[in-house]
């Protein structure tokens, strides 16, 4: 039996697990199983492996996307660059650890960018912005970032700005469920139909940040894609 899993804590909302289990019996992919390993401290993480001598690889949650780094043998470029893991690979007696927010990320955007989008605003600047930066980097996108704290904060984003940045993401937590009424506070009055607002939250499937730009003729895109693309592209480094 192939034994894959998450770890994190808590986990008593994982995607994960439930993508996985439905994948391996819509593709008919025999003796897979994937399972939750809420560690309550980074410190188990040895152990688990010890434990289960079939875990061929993990992904990797909050709180533990960087607490992990120091357990592992090796990071892919991204990873390394990123500072941030998200999915491990055993490979004989090393553990590799690997970035998919990036592939994701990437997959999901690349079919919605026109060449006029060559500025973007980067909304937030935690583990999931690190992930957009690399990205935006490696299609030659310039980019602000813009948080409550800064390097830029909100106040700072005129309409000049609004206008000329015609790339919006958003990786706050701003208008998630069940905070649906909030989202970032920007200019949108100034978007137009050249403007691409993606949002990586994906619950609501619509948020207020969403709406905003599409009142104004953005095309918008929640996160939920880049989610199953993250998912899947764990799958392929796992099958390598």
């Amino acid at each position: 039996m192939r034994l894959f899993g998450l770890i994190g804590f808590p986990l008593s909302h994982s995607f994960s697990k439930g993508f996985f289990t439905e994948k391996f019996s819509r593709e008919q992919i025999p003796g897979c199983t994937y399972e939750n390993f809420p560690i309550p401290d980074i410190s188990a993480f040895p152990a688990l492996w010890e434990e289960n001598p079939a875990l061929e690889g993990l992904n990797v949650t909050i709180p533990y996307k960087q607490a992990v780094i120091p357990y592992l043998d090796e990071l892919s470029d991204a990873a390394k660059a990123i500072g941030a893991v998200n999915c491990i690979r055993r490979e004989g007696k090393r553990l590799v650890g690997h970035n998919t927010d990036v592939l994701g990320f990437g997959r999901s955007l690349k079919p919605l960018l026109k060449a006029h989008h060559t500025q973007a605003l980067v909304l937030g600047t935690g583990g999931a912005a690190l992930a957009v930066k690399y990205v935006l980097k490696d299609f030659n996108i310039a980019f602000s970032e813009i948080s409550r704290s800064g390097p830029l904060t909100y106040e700072a984003v005129t309409p000049g700005m609004m206008a000329s940045h015609t790339l919006i993401v958003n990786t706050t937590p701003l208008g998630m469920y069940p905070n649906v009424d909030a989202a970032p506070p920007l200019p949108y009055e100034v978007a137009g139909p050249e403007h691409l607002f993606y949002d990586l939250v994906y619950n609501p499937p619509e948020t207020l940040f969403m709406q905003k730009g599409m009142a104004q003729g953005a095309v918008a895109k929640n996160g939920h894609e880049m989610l199953i693309l993250q998912a899947e592209a764990s799958w392929e480094i796992w099958n390598r």
